[in-house]
């Protein structure tokens, strides 16, 4: 590339996306000085790298949390972090969240607390349930400020639900090993907790998961035990979604975890705003599954000032339910970083013989070293309880009493001893009565409700990001960060790439041909790769190297692309480089991308909630062989056929100013038209990001070629809208084409 060409280029870019670009276009004018003097084929020996691809990770793998080295290093992380559990839950951009309109009533007493019943509608005809406990009697004086308001606590229940109700066998089985004292209150260990907070001067709200007590309209067992996957799930991936779990769902990452997630929100949106609740003074904990959605509050609620989530900061198992993975959730992550979301608020949690049995040694003194760095060592607590199996037993909660003693100002002696009360009956705890009548509204029908009231709010909310009236803010600071973490690649450092080729020999053509590979040490990737050199090229021949991406294979010949396309390709460019990704395994059929084989887990989140689908995977192979031949910056151009649209529209934007021009022919390509989520080309995610407009839209302000679309028209403003509305912004227009 032209140093004059290169300063154009990081100066428009600087006009478009201020001062982050500004910095961007610095590091990469350094990089070019870098790459100006590495050496095409460079002699140092890579590390070891293969063309397979890396083993699926899998729920019950290991997740360790590497600490940042700076403070600066964690909050960018962080952030990056913050927008994967917002966009796995299905919540990037935020759904509304007007004031909640509550029914609250039933009032059961027991000494020093009071129980109500209350339901709401998180959405429109979807209704959240559960149970509001709040200090009685001598409780009354305690956790007041000096305007009168308590401390509000939100308890997600975990599996079993909020009514998990331990018989009398189990409960001397429990006395007998210490879990529990009680045989009447420790019957119902959430409800106990509950009730015990609110007689330390909290209100506390405990609310039904999908499927539990009264949250009826999806069943426990479609929402938490589901087997396999339904006929009507397989369906064009841009049709409108109607089933979770479905297609066109994961295409828009829509989810059951999204739903119980929002749910929780709206949960936390109710309880801060009862006239008895402190705003300064909001708190979450939860056990097991409610341990998962306590991590998840702490990722996207600022307003939580202490949690203590319990059973699931875990470096080993993640949740085995359905409804604590998602799509995109922990991929290159796990349960203790995003936990560390927390930090440096007060987090509290235990070990116990379960998964968690290794925190005190690799989990908790990453946590502990990261709050250390943040000046709070004294806010993150780890109690080793591993005499215990997995619970939050009497002994686990009098430790999270003391955490939310301490850290909500209530200033009650300790230890905090919780005391026996009768055991709340089912009657007593049933929010649906005679009067208050459940929703009838059910199955897939309601369903298809949620996922129609939630597309029809992302089409709202993303109306200035993607379309005719996309507008440059609108897309950075909403599509820009969603695509680059639906592939989250960059481009890799000149030290970073290494090649080395077999000798040449000579094809029929005349032209010279030489076998090689392109190694990505940060990936271990092998990307194999050919080098041609024309016997002559035409006298206006570019000077540029020519890469070009085969993602077709054709077993009768080792040289897959050579066509008449090909060699006129070579003619004019005189040097060509093909990246074989069709020569690359995919451990799985033609066409298709491996899948975790799950028992009993029907849900695509098992394997694209710990992995990258195999389209990120080609797009980073890619971006190895782009940045491989930058000799000199920029002289580089992409020439990606048919077939390749999936990555390669995302490898030319993701590498910018580093290809001097991309020719993509999409021949027709759309995500929308993807039938199932084991499909080569699936991305979670990417037909609610916009599909291949949004791509080349990220590309803008770059010069880059479309083809291969049939009839369509760039003049008539709908196709391609979100493309062209980019360019424009940019100042652009001039370096989008569509011949």
């Amino acid at each position: 590339m032209r140093i004059r060409s290169l300063k154009r280029h990081v100066i428009s870019a600087v006009d478009w996306n201020g001062q982050a670009i500004l910095v961007a276009g610095l590091v990469f004018a350094s990089v070019v000085c870098l790459r100006g003097l590495q050496a095409e084929e460079t002699q140092q020996e890579p590390a070891t790298a293969t063309a397979d691809l890396p083993v699926l990770q899998t729920v019950d793998g290991h997740f360790p949390f590497d600490v940042p080295d700076t403070l600066d290093q964690w909050e960018s992380r962080a952030e990056q972090l913050r927008t994967r559990v917002a966009m796995a839950t299905g919540l990037h951009p935020m759904l509304p969240r007007p004031p909640i309109q509550a029914t609250i009533h039933s009032v059961v007493e027991r000494d020093g607390f009071q129980v109500e019943k209350v339901y709401f509608e998180s959405l429109p005809g979807h209704f959240v349930t559960g149970l509001l406990f709040r200090p009685a009697g001598e409780s009354l004086s305690r956790g007041l400020n000096a305007d009168g308001k308590r401390p509000g606590v939100l308890n997600p229940h975990g599996h079993g639900g909020r009514m998990m109700r331990n018989d009398a066998d189990r409960m001397k089985s429990l006395i007998a090993s210490g879990d529990e004292v009680y045989m009447e209150s420790g019957s119902l260990p959430k409800l106990a907790r509950c009730a015990t907070l609110a007689r330390m001067g909290c209100v506390a709200f405990i609310y039904d998961m999908v499927g539990y007590a009264d949250s009826v309209q999806l069943s426990h067992a479609f929402a938490h035990r589901r087997h396999e996957t339904r006929e009507e799930e397989v369906v064009p991936a841009g049709s409108a979604p109607e089933l979770f779990f479905s297609t066109s769902a994961d295409a828009r990452l829509q989810s059951i975890l999204g739903l119980q997630t929002y749910n929780a929100l709206r949960a936390f949106d109710f309880l801060a705003s009862l006239e008895d609740v402190d705003p300064n003074r909001l708190a979450v904990t939860g056990g097991s599954g409610g341990g998962t959605q306590t991590i998840l509050l702490g990722a996207l609620e600022p307003r939580i000032v202490a949690s203590f989530p319990n059973g699931m900061v875990s470096t080993s198992m993640q949740g085995g339910c359905a409804c604590e993975n998602a799509c995109l959730l922990r991929i290159g992550t796990g349960n203790v970083e995003l936990a560390a979301l927390m930090a440096p608020k007060p987090m509290g949690m235990t070990a116990a013989d379960d998964w968690t049995i290794e925190m005190m040694s690799d989990g908790y003194p990453e946590l502990k070293q990261l709050y250390s760095m943040m000046g709070q060592p004294e806010n993150v607590l780890c109690e080793s309880l591993v005499q215990f199996k997995h619970n939050y037993n009497y002994v686990t909660r009098r430790i999270m009493y003391g955490w939310m003693n301490e850290h909500l100002g209530l200033g009650l002696e300790t230890p905090i001893v919780e005391t026996d009360f009768p055991a709340i009956t089912d009657e007593e705890g049933a929010v649906w009565d005679g009067e208050h009548t459940a929703p009838t509204q059910r199955g897939p029908e309601h369903e298809k409700a949620i996922l129609s009231w939630w597309d029809q709010q992302n089409e709202h909310l993303l109306a200035d990001c993607l379309g005719q009236s996309a507008t440059a803010k609108g897309f950075d600071e909403t599509i820009r960060p969603a695509l680059a973490t639906l592939f989250d690649l960059s481009m890799p450092e000149a030290s970073g790439v290494f090649v080395k080729f077999a000798e040449s020999v000579e094809h029929p053509s005349g032209a010279m041909v030489a076998s090689g590979v392109v190694v990505d040490r940060a990936r271990r990737r092998e990307i194999p790769i050919r080098k041609w050199i024309a016997k002559s090229a035409k006298p206006a021949a570019s000077s540029a190297t020519v890469l070009w991406v085969q993602a077709t294979a054709d077993d009768s010949t080792d040289e897959p692309e050579w066509s008449d396309a090909f060699a006129e390709r070579l003619e004019r460019s005189k040097t060509v480089v093909v990246i074989d990704i069709a020569a690359m395994p995919t451990d799985a059929e033609a066409g298709k991308q491996r899948t975790n084989p799950q028992p009993r887990r029907a849900s695509a989140a098992f394997t694209f909630g710990y992995n990258r689908p195999l389209a990120a995977t080609r797009c980073g192979d890619v971006l190895a062989v782009i940045s491989a031949f930058q000799n000199p910056p920029g002289s580089v151009s992409l020439v990606a056929p048919a077939g390749s649209a999936a990555y390669s529209l995302a490898a030319a934007a993701i590498a910018g100013p580093f290809l001097e021009h991309a020719e993509i022919n999409v021949n027709d390509f759309r995500f929308a038209d993807l039938l199932h989520q084991d499909d080569e080309d699936f991305i979670p995610g990417i037909v609610k990001y916009g599909d291949v407009d949004a791509l080349a839209a990220w590309r803008a302000p770059y010069a880059l070629t479309i083809r291969g679309f049939s009839g369509k028209d760039w003049s008539n403003g709908k196709d391609w809208a979100t493309t062209r509305a980019i360019y424009q912004a940019r100042g652009a227009s001039d370096q989008v084409q569509w011949p």
